[in-house]
């Protein structure tokens, strides 16, 4: 028998944001042992949940194969994403926080505002499409925008490129990479490529830089070419 679930707890909400936001990097099912990696907790303690989300019809989890999410689950994930993600543009566009500073005030606050609260706050904020990270906010119905992004070490030479979305894991990257003057919108120009996963160069804001291979790769650009008119 199916549990129903009215007013997700919070823990319910990270567990379902944390099963998407890895899903949508893999698209195939979610490892307990990711996801334990991810929310900071043992993987015995993720299989219980996931048990749970099962029975509440939030999962579907299969022993050995992971979690993947149900239409349902799905659907919560993204409101609490929506939440995360405008709070955090308010903060930054509205409240001058760093950028490395918001995503752990806004993982307190999106447990705590209602709908109202955050539909008032998207039409502040002219119902933005991307966060100050450049992750895409979910509408409120769902919808994402999806853009032809590649990370920065895919760009051939001398090919040109706007920066659109930073994936930094921690804050301490996320700063290094802003030190770097790698912010949304600058146009950014490869120059050359070290092999065998070597660090890049490039040109951006007018100066040269030389970045590491793996930090390059949580730089995500938009090439010249793919962009829309």
């Amino acid at each position: 028998m199916t549990e129903k679930v009215s007013t997700p707890s919070e823990s319910v909400e990270n567990f379902l944001k944390a099963v998407y936001t890895l899903q949508d990097e893999t698209e195939e099912r979610v490892s307990t042992n990711a996801l334990a990696d991810a929310l900071g907790v043992k993987a015995p303690s993720v299989t219980d949940m996931a048990r749970r989300m099962e029975d509440a019809g939030l999962v579907n989890y299969e022993k050995y194969r992971g979690v993947l999410l149900t239409e349902t689950g799905k659907n919560i994930a993204l409101k609490v994403i929506r939440r995360h993600r405008l709070i955090e543009l308010y903060l930054v566009r509205e409240l001058n926080y760093a950028l490395h500073e918001v995503h752990d005030e806004a993982e307190s606050l999106e447990h705590a505002v209602s709908d109202r609260f955050i539909e008032a706050l998207a039409l502040k904020l002219d119902n933005p499409q991307v966060d100050p990270h450049g992750d895409p906010i979910p509408t409120a119905d769902g919808n994402i925008i999806v853009r032809d992004l590649i990370p920065l070490p895919e760009l051939p030479v001398n090919q040109s490129a706007v920066v659109a979305r930073l994936q930094a894991i921690n804050s301490e990257m996320l700063q290094y990479i802003l030190d770097r003057d790698f912010h949304l919108d600058r146009p950014v120009k490869m120059l050359e490529h070290d092999p065998f996963d070597g660090p890049i160069t490039v040109e951006i804001n007018g100066q040269k830089r030389v970045i590491g291979h793996n930090v390059a790769r949580c730089i995500l650009v938009e090439p010249d070419n793919n962009r829309r008119p």
